[in-house]
C-alpha cells in the first residue's frame, strides 16, 4: 500500500511540475513575462541555513522556480525553534503571498503558523513535521517519509550482511532523525544503538563515533543521518580500526565521491531540491488556480539511494547544485 500511494503522489507531483512549466510559467508566446505570479511573494523558512550542503540545493530549488513563474522567493533559516518562528511572524508581517516550512519542531512553530493561516496565507510544510502538518491546517506537506526512508535503509543494510547498526543522531529534539533511526531498526530487523553528537563540532562527532566503536566490537554498520557526519563517519571507522559498513543520509560532493570509492555503502537520496521547487509551484496554482495537491497525503520526494553504480550519474547533477 505504502508503495503504490507513493508512485500516484510522485504522479501528481510531476503532473504540477508540468503544469507550472506549461499553462502557469509566467511567460506568454512571444516568450514575455505575463501578470500570472508577478508581484506574489513567497518566503521559504527552514531549520537549515544557507551556506550547508543540503539547505542550499533547497534554495536553489525554491529560487528557480520563483523565476520560472515570476515570482519572488526569499529563503531564510536557523536551527533554533525560536529564531525560526520570529522569522514566520515577520513574513506574516510582510503580508507574503505563501510560506514554506521546515518543521523539526512542530510544538515550536504551531502558534506562528497557525498565526500565518489565520491571516489568509496559505502554508505548506517540507522536509519534516509531517505527521502535524495538516492539524496545523498546511496546505500539504512534500518531503520524504522518514520512517519509511529508514526502513529502507535498514533494509539495504540488512542486504549488506549487517547486523547491528550504530545510528548516529546529530540535532538533539529532531523528531524527523529519530523516525529515521526508528526505520532503520524495522528494516534490519536486528538491533540499532542511537548515538547523540553535535552537527557544530564535526571533528568531536568524529571522535564520539569512534571511541563508541572501539568499545563495542560487535557494531558492524554505522548510519549517518547527514552527509557530514556521514564523511566523518568513514574516517571514525578507520580511526577506530573497524570493519563497519558506512550508509548515510542526503549528499554532498565528499559523500558521492565516498559512495564512488565503495567508502560508503550507499546514501539516501530525498532529492531535496523538489522539496524546494514543488512548494512554490504548489502555493502559485493554488493562488491562481484553486488547486491543491496530495489529497491529504504527503507528495513524497523520496527515497532514492545512491550507489556505486550511479554514483557519476549523480555527481554530475550535484555539480549544478540541483541533487
Amino acid at each position: 500500500m505504502k508503495v503504490t500511494r507513493r508512485l500516484g503522489v510522485a504522479t501528481v507531483a510531476l503532473a504540477t511540475v508540468a503544469l507550472a512549466l506549461t499553462g502557469c510559467s509566467g511567460k506568454n508566446d512571444a516568450g514575455g513575462k505575463t501578470s500570472d505570479a508577478s508581484g506574489r511573494k513567497f518566503a521559504v523558512i527552514t531549520h537549515g541555513s544557507a551556506g550547508d550542503a543540503f539547505w542550499d540545493v533547497v534554495k536553489k530549488g525554491a529560487e528557480q522556480a520563483g523565476k520560472d513563474l515570476g515570482a519572488s522567493v526569499s529563503y531564510q533559516g536557523s536551527g533554533k525553534a525560536d529564531e525560526q518562528a520570529n522569522l514566520i511572524n515577520s513574513a506574516i508581517g510582510d503580508k507574503v503571498n505563501g510560506i514554506v516550512v521546515s518543521m523539526a519542531n512542530p510544538d515550536a512553530l504551531a502558534e506562528p503558523i497557525k498565526r500565518a493561516i489565520a491571516a489568509g496565507i496559505p502554508v505548506i510544510t517540507i522536509n519534516s513535521g509531517q505527521a502535524k502538518s495538516a492539524e496545523l491546517g498546511a496546505l500539504a506537506h512534500v518531503g520524504q517519509d522518514e520512517s519509511v526512508a529508514g526502513e529502507g535503509a535498514g533494509r539495504k543494510l540488512a542486504g549488506a550482511g549487517v547486523k547491528k547498526v550504530l545510528c548516529v543522531v546529530h540535532e538533539a529534539g529532531n523528531i524527523g532523525l529519530e523516525q529515521r533511526c526508528g526505520g532503520a531498526r524495522t528494516g534490519l530487523g536486528g538491533e540499532v544503538v542511537n548515538l547523540q553528537v553535535s552537527i557544530s563540532n564535526i571533528a568531536e562527532a568524529q571522535n564520539t563515533i569512534a571511541s563508541k566503536l572501539q568499545a563495542d566490537k560487535s557494531i558492524d554498520g554505522v548510519l549517518a543521518l547527514n552527509p557530514a557526519i556521514g564523511v566523518a563517519a568513514v574516517d571514525a571507522v578507520t580511526k577506530a580500526g573497524s570493519s563497519a559498513k558506512v550508509a548515510t543520509f542526503d549528499l554532498s560532493a565528499d559523500v558521492i565521491d565516498a559512495v564512488s570509492a565503495g567508502k560508503i555503502l550507499f546514501a539516501v537520496d530525498q532529492q531535496q531540491y523538489l522539496q524546494g521547487y514543488l512548494p512554490i509551484v504548489m502555493l502559485n496554482l493554488y493562488a491562481t488556480n484553486a488547486n491543491t495537491v496530495g489529497g491529504g497525503k504527503p507528495v513524497y520526494t523520496g527515497p532514492g539511494f545512491v550507489t556505486k553504480e550511479n554514483a557519476a550519474t549523480v555527481k554530475d547533477l550535484a555539480g549544478k547544485g540541483t541533487r
